[in-house]
């Protein structure tokens, strides 16, 4: 009988959880252990929490977050749900800057430190959700980021406690309204339209996150390429740096940047996010 733990109890990942996941893994071709959890409605319209076991969900009694949720002996095929963001965060923390090209492109200097800002939790969507064009914007850009899935409460934490901390990473669009952007010197209110945050399909654990392709398309054309170990600032290094001004709780997601070749979507568009490892991220512009 299979049997599911969080990796993570009381803040600090357990030899006893590393165990016990061993009963539900599968292996990526680098032989890690990846688990991909999601989240979701039934057809009874019900939200319910689950891990992918190859063409089927098999649901958990509670979210993945929760270290005292198991597995149920119920399964549903992928196909006949509906797959919401994985999480709802209690904050999106985003970092800019964080490829060499996409700083040259935007005529920025390269910072000394991680430059940090936030995005309203309102943001957050799913995929397959529809980005609404804001009637106060002229010009919305796509911003494909690997997203990093906060898996237990730290702070002013070392980098390899942070490491330790991550339950997972997941895909994302970080979805700008370029013209406000600009115009306001800041980045709140360009960035903080609701449906603005798609990230998704899944949350996938036991990858590197320094050694990712990423690639976004729009409309079928390759708009932005490039591979996170491009990265400025490593993950561990930006969780660290981030948990020094706040406290982080699990299901609190950050961003890590996004590669060079930003550009405008118009209504109608589709939009993909694709890394490496984790899968597409599937959304339109309405």
């Amino acid at each position: 009988m299979l049997k599911y733990i969080s990796e993570h109890e009381e803040g600090y990942l357990t030899v006893q959880c590393k165990e016990k996941r061993l009963a539900m893994q599968s292996e990526n071709r680098n032989g890690l252990i990846v688990m991909k959890y999601v989240r979701l409605i039934n057809s009874e319209n019900e939200l319910k929490y689950g891990v992918i076991e190859g063409e089927m969900v098999r649901l958990l009694d509670g979210s993945f977050l929760d270290s005292k949720s198991n597995p149920t002996d119920i399964y549903l095929p992928l196909d006949g749900i509906t797959l919401l963001a994985p999480v709802e965060p209690s904050k999106v923390i985003c970092v800019g800057l964080n490829y060499a090209l996409h700083i040259k492109e935007m005529n920025h200097k390269l910072p000394e430190d991680p430059v940090i800002f936030m995005k309203a939790p309102t943001c957050i969507i799913g995929p397959e959700a529809e980005i609404v064009y804001p009637r106060i914007s002229q010009q919305v850009d796509y911003e494909a980021e690997l997203a990093v899935i906060i898996g237990s409460t730290i702070k002013d934490v070392t980098e390899a406690e942070a490491a330790e901390a991550i339950f997972g990473y997941t895909c994302a669009n970080d979805v700008t309204a370029r013209d406000l952007q600009k115009k306001d010197g800041q980045w709140t209110r360009g960035k903080s339209f609701d449906t603005f945050c798609p990230i998704g399909p899944w949350i996938v654990t036991d990858i590197d996150p320094n050694q990712l392709d990423i690639q976004l398309l729009l409309n079928g054309e390759v708009k932005q390429s490039s591979n996170t170990r491009n990265f400025i600032t490593s993950v561990p290094k930006l969780v660290s740096f981030i948990s020094q001004v706040m406290t982080l709780i699990p299901g609190d997601v950050v961003l890590t940047g996004t590669p060079e070749g930003v550009g405008p979507m118009q209504s109608g568009d589709e939009v993909i996010v694709k890394i490496q490892a984790i899968g597409e991220l599937h959304n339109t512009l309405k």
